[in-house]
């Protein structure tokens, strides 16, 4: 066993994160000793942490909002996906480099994957322009999706951001074959709002939300109720977190893994 290897996620407000559970199964799972931290710190501390963490030892961290975007100046590098999808949750350190990841753009392909939604010449709306979105937008682009549009409570900056694309405001969404919810609206402390209106659903076939917890997110109970095909976050959140290790140790990990981790994780939020 390869002993006491450091991780870690950093991010402003970490109280909610399933992170630390899923990286403790991942390492056990792959025979390495490691511990994974909780990294909170206030904006102003950006430019120190990336130093700081390589002094002090850190095979690796992820990167969560509000910091996917504003760590990448102080980067050493950035790998290819990174680069075009302008975002970055997984750093990884090798000798005085700092190098980031997009992580997120593997886990949601496995999302797709697992729950067998085939976005090949379909039409896609997605829900808010953040970090989560980019790489979403950036992986549906990739695997021949026909036309991706976007939803934003602040359409005339988010067209800036999204040149080329259609943004509208969510009180004018047009019929798409998939809707993606990338917004943090419904999560556990607001379980019972919708990013957007029951009367739009029936304007989609498939209800993708990237909100874990609740495992069932009221956007989604809705869907379901009208017969839509749905599916949550958290396939995505193992995924991408079962490929920051990859990278971290340089192994592969078979998809099994992210199987029994997902099912772990079913488990644990519903006791909460």
């Amino acid at each position: 066993m390869i002993n006491n290897k450091k991780f870690g996620l950093i991010g402003e407000k970490l109280g909610h994160t399933f992170s630390p559970i899923i990286h403790r199964e991942i390492l056990k799972h792959i025979n390495i000793q490691g511990q994974y931290e909780v990294l909170e710190f206030e904006k102003d501390y950006l430019p120190n942490i990336i130093d700081n963490l390589k002094y002090g030892a850190y095979t690796g961290v992820n990167v969560t909002i509000p910091y996917k975007t504003d760590i990448i100046p102080y980067l050493d590098e950035i790998s290819s996906e990174a680069e075009k999808i302008g975002a970055v949750n997984t750093i990884s350190f090798s000798g005085d480099k700092a190098i980031g990841y997009n992580t997120d753009y593997f886990g949601f392909g496995k999302l797709l994957d697992f729950h067998k939604i085939d976005v090949r010449q379909k039409t896609a709306l997605i829900l808010g322009t953040g970090g989560a979105s980019r790489a979403v937008s950036r992986y549906l682009e990739d695997n021949y999706i026909k036309s991706i549009k976007f939803a934003s409570t602040n359409p005339e900056q988010s067209k800036n951001k999204y040149c080329g694309y259609e943004v509208y405001s969510y009180d004018e969404l047009e019929k798409t074959d998939i809707i993606i919810n990338c917004t943090p609206v419904g999560m556990f402390k607001d379980k019972d709002k919708t990013p957007v209106d029951k009367s739009y659903l029936t304007k989609f076939s498939v209800i993708i939300d990237l909100i874990y917890n609740p495992i069932e997110t009221m956007l989604l109970i809705q869907a379901r109720k009208l017969g839509l095909k749905t599916a949550n976050g958290l396939y995505m959140l193992t995924a991408q977190a079962v490929k920051s290790q990859e990278i971290w140790n340089d192994v592969i990990i078979d998809d099994s893994i992210i199987d029994k981790i997902n099912t772990l994780l079913i488990k644990e939020i519903s006791l909460k």
